[in-house]
Formats: structure tokens, sequence, C-alpha cells
């Protein structure tokens, strides 16, 4: 069997001294959705979330962690984080200002600390699937340790 290589965000929650389990899914380079994620975990995909990096013209970069199904509600995000108009950043800035790559970014290790916001329905299970900071690795998790661990806002950030 394939030993595991811990990540950045697998070595913080280790020093933070956070229960966490990394589980493995073979990647599709043309389908990183969140459902093929769950469909490869065997889970529902609201248990999937996916980390997405915006913009406000106020606060600058901030992160939001919604579930794999859902659409993050731009309205929403910035009503949220104290701006005006929000938007998704470009990806080809998401690797310079996170460290991370689509589909491998994760709300924990970025280059630098942004503010975290998280739905809300995360408080309904005893666990969730986040990206471990690299594609093929998730990192399964209790949502209360995720949202104490970078010190989110657990609010409503999903359409309709």
């Amino acid at each position: 069997m394939n030993k595991i290589t811990k990540t950045n965000a697998a070595r913080l929650l280790d020093k933070a001294k956070i229960e966490y389990t990394l589980v493995p899914y073979v990647v599709d380079e043309t389908d990183l959705s969140a459902t093929h994620i769950a469909t490869q975990l065997n889970e529902e995909i609201h248990q999937v979330f996916k980390t997405l990096v915006l913009h406000g013209e106020k606060t600058g970069h901030f992160v939001c962690v919604i579930p794999g199904g859902d659409e993050v509600d731009l309205k929403k995000a910035a009503k949220i984080s104290r701006n005006k108009k929000v938007d998704l950043i470009p990806m080809k800035d998401l690797l310079p200002t996170t460290g991370y790559i689509r589909g491998g970014c994760c709300p924990i290790g970025m280059k630098k600390p942004f503010a975290v916001f998280i739905h809300e329905s995360c408080t309904q299970f005893e666990y969730i699937y986040i990206s471990a900071g690299v594609r093929g690795l998730q990192l399964k998790i209790s949502p209360n340790d995720l949202v104490d661990y970078t010190r989110a806002t657990v609010c409503d950030l999903c359409s309709l």
C-alpha cells in the first residue's frame, strides 16, 4: 500500500493537535468537481466542501468554504464579508495568492491568513471533507475543529 505524504495543512493540524484523517481519491484532470470527489469517497455531496477564494473591494481576499453541490451567492458573501461587491478571484491568481492550485485549495495553510466563512450546513455533520491541499487527497475533519482552527464565521453563503 502506498504511503500518503502529509500536506502542509495536515502538518499544521498535527501541530495544533487536531484530529483528522487523510483520505485519498483518484484524480480526473477533466473533472475536478466536488461531485467527482464525493462519488470517489462514496459520500454525500453536501458533506464534501469546496474552498473558494473571493476578493472584495473593501476587505481584499477572503475564503468561502461551501458544500460541493452548491454555488456561492456573491451578494450573501459580500454582505457577510462587509463588502459592497465581491468576485471569485481569477484562476491565474489562485496559486500566487494562496499557494494552492484549482482542485487542491484548502482553507488551512494558505500563504497569508485570510478571513474564512464556512457555510452553516457544516454543523449538521459529525465530519466533513475539505481538500488537504493537493489534488487526490481530502481531509476528513470535524467541522467544529475546522471552524475553531481557521477562526471561521459560520453563515449562509449559498444560493437557494
